[in-house]
């Protein structure tokens, strides 16, 4: 499966980004093969509205089926579950390795609903 996580790095040693519209980009990773590659959000960052919504059609394109995140807003959730890419919502402060790491264990909780209003951060 792959995973996207929102990063503010571009590898995994990097901090998790709280927002997934504007993060600055994602880490994609395989837990398959453990492979990661790195998914630019430039383009999405300034968008003054929609970002959430591009940056869900941006890694449905990259074949993500779950998103790891801080904070996650009505359209993105939205257009995530059209695409059926789960969302995992994850602690701030911490790393893509901690993040991940995390997931693998279980530890963190499958979101059913967005944890912010649209526009957050």
């Amino acid at each position: 499966m792959k995973v996207a996580i929102s990063c503010q790095g571009q590898d995994a040693t990097g901090a998790l980004d709280p927002r997934f519209g504007r993060a600055a980009g994602f880490i994609i990773h395989d837990t398959d093969s453990g492979e990661q590659s790195y998914l630019s959000n430039d383009e999405n960052m300034a968008l003054s509205q929609g970002a959430g919504i591009q940056a869900a059609m941006h890694v449905s394109s990259a074949g993500a089926q779950a998103v790891i995140t801080g904070h996650v807003g009505p359209k993105a959730f939205q257009a995530l579950a059209k695409g059926n890419i789960a969302v995992y919502l994850a602690p701030q402060g911490g790393t893509v390795a901690q993040a991940l790491d995390e997931f693998d264990r279980g530890n963190l909780a499958q979101a059913e609903a967005p944890n912010v209003e649209g526009h957050w951060g």
